[in-house]
């Protein structure tokens, strides 16, 4: 029994392609769907009645109140306010199996649908769940399972150079460790190296921070800032893992996953690679080029990769990648990892993946660092499918969150801060568009004009030069040849306010002057 959500509208090719994705999961084949189940609200969406008329099935409708008194395993507080259940897709694809059935399927969801699988079936003498009994020894894959289902025969490695793109296996010449906080070290410079914002943390977050110090002497208790970042992400809390800042991610990831073939989309955040290497991993590079607009091709990434790492929007470039073609990089057996870091500096969060179920083997990282201003607290989270989840909290040290970071955890996750966050990227906006028309002045200067994150990369000829005249100037900008993909022609550049990026710009004025 299929059961589906929807909002109105949703299409057909949406309700269908979850809904197969779903029963590839579980191994199943279509003819084994016996009908289509949903709220009577939602049982004439023409989406829902195609999808179901593609399969050969009935559409059975439940009314709220009935569904409402189905117990869910993974209830929504959006999905209960808005229909009285707190899944429409587990209720009624558990009402429509009947009595005794089990989810062979939890809650996936994309940007409109959820879709849930549920059946009855009596378990086999030496088998230990219904899933066993319907997916066999595959085990499933949407969530991140390194094993390919039986219908997804694994793909035969084939190389993929464009000319947007190429693969790059080059000798180390990149200081991968390097960061912009060693920019700044030691001086008292005004501060275009680290991607942290200004004037952070906010009072009432230190005043939380604070408060929680009366509770050192206890052990650090992560369930209620986990409980939190599942709920702002509309996910359960086994598909959440609090991580001593986004850092420590890239270590477990490296650790606790088999990895057969790693590649990295750069320019990037240089920490996953390093840590993949520092695991003994061989990593391979998609180097992303700048006469493309560092924009991603999905094809460029070799086919029998079964690591995928890329950043989203991209450090140092500023590219926000559309969430349809991350996507498209998903495939059975792969993991797919997603830094999405800054995208809480981007208005909406428009191509976010963090709350999507649908992805196969998508891994999708955030911090609280930069927004909030936590660099020194170490507070970050991974979420995934609760398998990887599971192996990647396995080679956690224990208590690896210290108290006050899991308290700005939860505080970052209230409605209010989320406000907050929102009012300042679109800040953020404003000032990157002051910066941008500023560097547009310089002949020298050429900017990734495509820029959405809280920073821009820049080439100028002979830019470690101007770096070293900035700093003269009382201004620390980012090198860039520490980036696979990039020279020491790249600076990139945090935004700040306008008085501030004011006085940067006339500083880059005397610089490019003095170089002549």
């Amino acid at each position: 029994m299929v059961g589906v959500g929807s909002r109105s509208g949703a299409p057909e090719a949406e309700v269908l392609g979850l809904v197969r994705a779903a029963l590839a999961e579980a191994g199943l084949p279509a003819v084994a769907v016996t009908a289509f189940a949903t709220l009577d609200l939602r049982a004439g969406e023409p989406g829902i009645l195609a999808a179901a008329a593609w399969f050969g099935v009935p559409v059975r409708a439940y009314p709220s109140e009935e569904l409402a008194r189905v117990a869910v395993p993974h209830p929504s507080a959006v999905a209960r306010a808005a229909t009285g259940s707190g899944s429409v897709a587990e209720a009624a694809a558990l009402r429509g199996a009947g009595p005794g059935a089990e989810l062979v399927v939890e809650k996936r969801k994309t940007g409109r649908v959820t879709c849930a699988v549920a059946a009855f079936l009596p378990i086999v003498p030496g088998e230990v769940t219904v899933e066993e009994r319907l997916s066999g020894p595959t085990g499933g894959y949407i969530g991140g399972d390194a094993r390919t289902p039986p219908t997804c025969p694994t793909p035969l490695p084939s190389p993929h150079a464009t000319a947007a793109m190429t693969i790059d296996i080059p000798a180390e010449t990149h200081d991968l460790r390097h960061h912009g906080d060693a920019e700044v070290r030691d001086e008292k410079l005004i501060d275009l190296a680290v991607n942290v914002r200004t004037h952070t943390p906010p009072l009432w977050l230190r005043d939380r921070i604070a408060a929680s110090l009366t509770e050192l002497a206890a052990y650090p208790d992560g369930r209620a800032a986990r409980a939190a970042v599942a709920s702002r992400h509309d996910l359960p809390t086994r598909r959440v893992l609090l991580t001593s800042g986004a850092a420590e991610a890239f270590v477990l990831l490296a650790r606790a996953l088999p990895v057969r073939r790693a590649v990295v989309v750069h320019p990037q955040f240089t920490e996953p690679e390093a840590a993949l290497v520092a695991a003994g991993h061989t990593v391979d590079r998609v180097l992303l080029r700048e006469e493309d607009g560092f924009r991603l091709d999905p094809a460029a990434v070799p086919e029998d990769a079964d690591l995928v790492i890329i950043g989203n929007p991209t450090n140092p470039t500023s590219v926000l990648h559309p969430a349809a073609a991350i996507a498209a990089l998903a495939r059975p057996g792969r993991t797919l990892v997603v830094d999405e870091a800054f995208m809480d500096a981007v208005p909406g969060e428009r191509e976010s993946l963090a709350s999507r179920t649908d992805v196969p083997g998508l891994v999708v990282l955030r911090s609280l660092t930069k927004t909030w201003g936590l660099a020194g607290l170490r507070v970050g989270y991974v979420l995934a499918e609760p398998g990887i989840i599971a192996a990647l909290e396995r080679a956690q040290p224990l208590w690896p969150v210290s108290t006050p970071a899991l308290a700005a955890a939860e505080a970052c996750m209230s409605r209010a801060a989320l406000a907050e966050a929102e009012d300042a990227a679109h800040r953020i906006g404003v000032d990157r568009a002051h910066l941008l028309a500023g560097l547009v002045e310089f002949d020298e200067v050429r900017a990734v004009a495509a820029a959405e994150a809280p920073f821009v990369l820049v080439r100028i000829e002979g830019a470690d030069q101007i770096r070293e005249r900035l700093r003269a100037r009382g201004f620390a900008a980012r090198r860039g040849d520490t980036f696979p993909g990039l020279d020491r022609n790249w600076l990139r550049l945090a935004v700040r306010d306008r008085v501030t990026t004011n006085r940067f710009l006339q500083a880059l004025d005397q610089s490019l002057l003095l170089l002549g």
